[in-house]
């Protein structure tokens, strides 16, 4: 390994260690901008710096990034001026920008400009998924022998943060609805633990060692199964199957099935259509109080933003009422979150990286294998985007988007050099 990837690598491996002191929530940021000013370093001073040190350009999915979330930050300074928000609120605003928007190219730059290889990514969640089979055990017995499900609250918690529940410590949660016990493992609550559970079966699927490879998929089922959560179901499906049926699209045969399909469709279309709206209601109220939280907080943020800050937002969350349980206005999805408190300025700086780079995985993934790794993990992050806040839970999700940025870089050098290959063809040397 590089010395750049050995420090993400045993970033990743310790992840349970790290939640266990409950530091994980600092180590995020902090390994982001530390390793980044490395890069920036090598990028500046590459020459003079052994081989292992080596680093490429930027791509342009880094620029995309770099510049939305830069638009994220004046759109932050917007909505804090048009509420005359203190100047101390403003400067806390924006040190919170640069622990959760930032993050998102500062690990694309990462992964890009130190040609960070993903299979070492993959392992590192394999190896992460073997030790939560290790801990399983002592998970599930925990509620039935009477362990309390929350262990403790890390003094890391002074550094500040979102809440008290990204440095606390658990070993299982109860909840409310029914009274069932649920496990979030090492994220703060349990539907992020399915999201982690996701991508860990789609890092897990190309991992190359069978032993590992089966110590990923089956930790990752036991996140989304464990956890209950019904997105964590859908996206163990979609994310992994559809990288893999994409490529199919260019061949004739398809085509021809898919012809054959829209036919019988024709004839037994309503049926289907019946019996998946009958599936869309049992999915629904398979956990109807939270799903009737989720609505309320996804109707109250979307009507106030198109009737008090169409444009620039709220610039902050707010409490909620007695109907959404007092969940604070804006959280609990990114995009009515992103309209409640940035406006439809800041939903923009978020939708347009995420489009282009879900395209971007796309268009690889049609030329190369490997790539289906970053579209299926672009597709977790979208489809998980609807029930979650990304930008907060950036210091878990950051291997994808380190995974994202070498994956980009090696397209750009291969396309380079087929470039100065072809010029070189066309315009060989003569000897002297």
């Amino acid at each position: 390994m590089t010395p750049p990837e050995r420090i993400l690598y045993r970033t990743l491996i310790f992840t349970w260690p790290l939640y266990g002191i409950g530091a994980l929530y600092v180590v995020g940021p902090v390994l982001g901008w530390s390793v980044a000013g490395l890069a920036v370093v090598s990028l500046f001073l590459g020459p003079m710096m052994k081989p292992e040190w080596e680093s490429a350009a930027p791509t342009p999915i880094f620029y995309v990034w770099f510049l939305s979330m830069l638009g994220m930050l004046v759109v932050l300074w917007i909505g804090h001026f048009n509420y005359d928000i203190s100047t101390g609120g403003t400067i806390k605003s924006t040190i919170g920008w640069a622990k959760g928007w930032a993050l998102f190219f500062i690990f694309i730059f990462i992964g890009a400009v130190f040609r960070i290889r993903p299979e070492i990514m993959c392992r590192g969640q394999c190896i992460i998924a073997l030790h939560t089979l290790i801990l399983l055990p002592l998970f599930i017995m925990a509620p039935k022998i009477g362990l309390p499900d929350k262990l403790f609250v890390s003094p890391f918690r002074v550094v500040g943060g979102p809440g008290p529940e990204y440095f606390s410590v658990y070993l299982y949660t109860i909840d409310p609805s029914n009274g069932a016990s649920r496990w979030q493992f090492y994220t703060p609550w349990s539907p992020f633990a399915a999201l982690v559970g996701v991508m860990m079966v789609v890092c897990a699927l190309e991992e190359k060692n069978k032993f590992w490879r089966r110590c990923g998929v089956i930790g990752g089922v036991a996140f989304v199964l464990m956890t209950k959560s019904r997105m964590g179901l859908m996206g163990l499906v979609i994310c992994t199957l559809s990288p893999r049926l994409l490529p199919l699209i260019v061949k004739s045969w398809v085509w021809f099935v898919l012809a054959a399909f829209a036919a019988l469709m024709a004839v037994i279309g309503d049926q289907v259509l019946t019996g998946l709206l009958d599936a869309k209601d049992a999915f629904r109220s398979a956990r109807a109080d939270s799903t009737r939280v989720r609505d309320a907080l996804q109707s109250i943020a979307g009507e106030r933003w198109r009737t008090e800050a169409p444009w620039f937002g709220h610039a902050t969350v707010e409490p909620g009422a007695h109907v959404t349980e007092y969940m604070l206005i804006g959280t609990h999805h990114t995009w009515y979150g992103l309209l409640f408190v940035k406006g439809a300025v800041g939903a923009a700086f978020f939708a347009i990286p995420m489009i282009w780079t879900l395209f971007s995985m796309m268009k690889l993934t049609l030329q190369r294998e490997e790539a289906r790794l970053g579209l299926g993990l672009i597709l977790s992050l979208l489809l998980f985007s609807f029930g979650e806040n990304m930008e907060v839970q950036i210091y878990i999700l950051w291997p994808a988007f380190v995974i994202i940025g070498s994956l980009a870089q090696r397209a750009l050098s291969e396309q380079r050099l087929r470039h100065r290959d072809g010029a070189h063809a066309a315009h060989p040397q003569v000897p002297a």
